[in-house]
């Protein structure tokens, strides 16, 4: 299978800071790659140097066949890059923005209207178009962001947390046009911290933490790791948690996560749920509710790390 991203050993440090420190990845073409993890992990510096911004100090990376490196110009003349924050032109309107780009692109002016024409009607930004950018609202900005990184129609996007501090509509509406674009052969990469983002959009996932490549796989390859399913339960009484624990202990020899006053078991399979559902029951305790469910994405996080991938809040060390 072709790759039209393939890094290999990748290392690169700041200072005593080492930001990646033998980083491997690949994406198929056509395909979404998630890069998954807290601040500070290595994210956005993995995608400044596969974007040509940063030279890595060891290691290869390669985009479309390319190296990034030795035949940096081809690269960006095949890639779109949309990074955490909207490199627009606030006092431009989103329309003289997009021309602006294409003509700086090689377009010519009418070939430059049309094309900027047709990304504000497929953002759904033609109400917009002579407004000026810095008074879009962010889901609006993140839009017309996205749309100026596929002026040129990119082989490859680059997506570095596009949707940080939008609003799950705005979220929901870039992932489709997320969607849209893969439909349409162009391969992404997105790195997010949001553990729902990278399970509703990509094919396959790499867990980076410290520089690191910690674990890789489809979604449902990730969720197994946690133990296949989980069970959840919910006391009436806060209180009752350690003793759901206890129990779940007892009766099947499973560690529960007691967090937002919700006990979380992971279980084999669906006898072992019936079993600890007796128990509780047997003891008389009362839940709100209660569940069999697979893990989520937040849960795989935090057993291959520790934490939480929003709980780390140091900033990602760049160039």
């Amino acid at each position: 299978m072709q790759h039209a991203i393939e890094v290999r050993g990748l290392t690169k440090a700041f200072g005593n800071v080492r930001a990646l420190d033998g980083v491997d990845l690949t994406a198929p073409a056509g395909s979404v790659l998630g890069v998954l993890g807290p601040n500070g992990a290595g994210k956005t510096t993995a995608v400044r140097v596969l974007s040509t911004l940063t030279v890595p100090d060891g290691g290869t990376a390669r985009v479309l066949g390319l190296d990034v490196v030795a035949q940096a110009g081809e690269v960006r003349h095949r890639i779109g890059l949309t990074g955490q924050y909207a490199g627009l032109d606030h006092d431009l309107t989103g329309e003289q923005n997009l021309v602006l780009l294409a003509r700086m692109l090689g377009a010519s002016r009418a070939q430059a209207k049309a094309r900027a024409a047709e990304l504000l009607e497929r953002f759904d930004l033609v109400h917009a178009a002579s407004r000026a950018a810095g008074k879009y609202s962010g889901g609006m900005r993140r839009r017309l962001d996205l749309a100026a990184s596929i002026v040129r129609r990119p082989e490859v996007l680059f997506l570095d947390e596009p949707t940080t501090g939008l609003d799950p509509k705005s979220r929901n509406g870039l992932w489709d046009v997320v969607r849209d674009l893969v439909a349409e052969g162009t391969t992404v990469l997105l790195t997010t911290q949001y553990l729902e983002e990278a399970d509703q959009l990509a094919d396959s996932i790499a867990v980076i933490d410290a520089g690191r490549v910690i674990a890789s796989g489809a979604p449902t390859e990730l969720k197994q790791m946690v133990g296949g399913l989980v069970l959840r339960m919910r006391p009436v009484r806060p209180e009752a948690m350690t003793q759901l624990a206890d129990l779940a202990n007892w009766t099947i020899g499973a560690r529960a996560k007691l967090e937002e006053g919700e006990a979380i078991v992971p279980v084999a399979h669906a006898g072992e749920a019936t079993a600890v559902m007796s128990r509780v029951t047997q003891a008389g305790i009362d839940l709100v509710s209660f569940g069999l469910d697979e893990p989520t994405l937040d849960e795989v996080f935090l057993t291959l790390t520790g934490h939480r991938a929003e709980s780390a809040t140091e900033e990602e060390v760049t160039a």
